[in-house]
């Protein structure tokens, strides 16, 4: 009897949390007064064609140097929890190894898939992508080497380093905006290049650049550390 009584209970208030949320789902005939500045004045402000990453990096960077800081402390706490961990040797006899298809595939498709999510995260002010999908790009491309088997894991020294100096020269971007610029992250303390070129909008690929190799370390030592049991093999 409880059990209903609790289940009904949680099926009210989830519709009530839900219900505000149905009613804004129609066809928008306006705007905020911020958001009409944003598609006003994104484009003049940053030379950014990326409407999606001027908002993402500079006007909103704070919190989207919170959602790198929540993905640190999540990998960290991933990291924690298999530490330790080994294969049993009894069990590591018994996996089969990679076959050879699986492995020279690997190798030719790794160039690819690093050399493609670094373009994604390079180009993220001009077209779709950024520093988390480009660093996802970059992990997959990891984690495919080590299910082939070409590599015997990810260096744990590498990927903390590139991590650390990663998440350092973000900040130290940050600050340098407040200082040279009007506020934290704002990245027009350096040159806003042409429109639609590659070194154009500031600081923008500087930092996407950045979030992408720090999203691509973390991620590559996550998934090292899940498929040897403690990154250890």
């Amino acid at each position: 009897m409880l059990k209903r009584i609790l289940l009904i209970v949680s099926m009210v208030l989830l519709a009530l949390i839900l219900l505000p949320l149905l009613e804004g789902l129609g066809e928008q005939t306006h705007v905020s007064s911020l958001a009409e500045y944003y598609l006003s004045s994104g484009a003049d402000d940053l030379n950014s064609p990326n409407l999606v990453t001027s908002v993402v990096v500079t006007y909103r960077g704070l919190d989207t140097l919170g959602e790198v800081t929540v993905l640190f402390a999540a990998a960290a706490g991933i990291m924690l929890a298999f530490k330790g961990l080994k294969m049993d040797e009894k069990e590591r006899e018994k996996t089969q190894g990679p076959s050879e298809l699986l492995a020279s595939g690997a190798s030719l498709l790794f160039p690819i898939l690093f050399i493609f999510g670094i373009y994604i995260f390079t180009h993220g002010h001009l077209s779709p992508g950024g520093g988390f999908q480009g660093g996802v790009v970059i992990a997959s491309a990891a984690l495919l080497l080590l299910l082939s088997g070409v590599i015997p894991g990810v260096s744990h020294l590498m990927t903390s380093l590139l991590e650390a100096l990663a998440g350092a020269s973000y900040v130290a971007i940050g600050l340098l905006g407040l200082y040279l610029a009007a506020g934290f992250l704002d990245p027009r303390f350096l040159p806003r290049g042409e429109w639609s070129g590659i070194f154009s909008a500031g600081a923008i690929p500087v930092i996407y650049s950045l979030v992408g190799i720090k999203v691509g370390s973390e991620l590559s030592a996550v998934l090292n550390a899940m498929i040897s049991k403690g990154g250890e093999k």
